[in-house]
């Protein structure tokens, strides 16, 4: 199985959340009776990456430091890396390229929680491949928010569509990517969209196009929460407890 790193993305300003992120980085917000950072730290600890860097604001680094420290005291090894400006997901993995070095790479956003059977199997088949991508899939009711897969009969990806506007399918990509050493050198190669950044849908396209991109998906009995307004972290609270 190739050796795998983490890097957890935590570095967004939350506006949708505002006032509440307005002193208080999102990732730091309660869910129930822990730390929302918790859930997408015990995604990649149950994938048995114990090497993880978290990207965040610089203000928030006092904070995160003091919560986790140097993940010692988890069995794991966490160090940390500024995000100067939100220049999109894809960032990552030129922030994190000395960290990430000659491993692959587990990608997972601050505010995904996933809940499910058979996760930690999933999991491991994303992680035991040791070439190409693998991005999870969920089905939702409002795809049109989301990059959205489209699938063949035998359910692999055909084709990804950031926001569609008529959806073809209802899959939606979540926040947890695994990747090949080729990462940070596809990351590189991009140019920044419309919204002045660099796109993870444009990544996962790279990957497709090269017939390199596979997909696990998450099915009834699963659940996918992202925090992003106050309604859906109101949701993820009571999921938990």
């Amino acid at each position: 199985m190739a050796n795998y790193k983490g890097i957890i993305l935590a570095a967004g300003r939350a506006s949708r959340l505002f006032p509440i992120t307005y002193a208080v980085n999102k990732q730091l917000l309660a869910i129930y009776d822990k730390p929302m950072i918790y859930y997408p730290l015990s995604v990649l600890m149950l994938s048995q990456i114990k090497d993880i860097l978290i990207i965040i604001k610089k203000e928030d680094l006092k904070s995160f430091k003091s919560l986790l420290g140097n993940g010692k005291q988890l069995g794991i090894k966490i160090s940390y890396a500024i995000q100067k400006k939100p220049k999109g997901i894809a960032d990552a993995f030129i922030i994190g390229e000395k960290f990430i070095g000659k491993s692959n790479c587990a990608l997972i956003l601050g505010d995904n929680i996933f809940y499910g059977q058979n996760f930690t199997e999933k999991l491991m088949s994303a992680k035991s491949k040791n070439n190409g991508a693998t991005v999870f899939s969920y089905p939702v009711n409002d795809p049109q928010r989301y990059g959205v897969v489209e699938i063949d009969k035998k359910n692999n990806p055909i084709r990804i569509i950031e926001k569609p506007k008529v959806p073809k399918s209802n899959l939606a990509v979540t926040g947890l990517y695994f990747y090949d050493n080729q990462i940070v050198n596809i990351a590189k190669s991009l140019k920044p969209s419309k919204r002045g950044e660099l796109e993870i849908t444009d990544v996962n396209k790279v990957y497709l196009k090269r017939k390199n991109l596979y997909m696990e998906s998450f099915g009834r009995g699963f659940a996918w929460l992202d925090t992003g307004t106050p309604e859906s972290l109101l949701t993820a609270n009571i999921f938990i407890a």
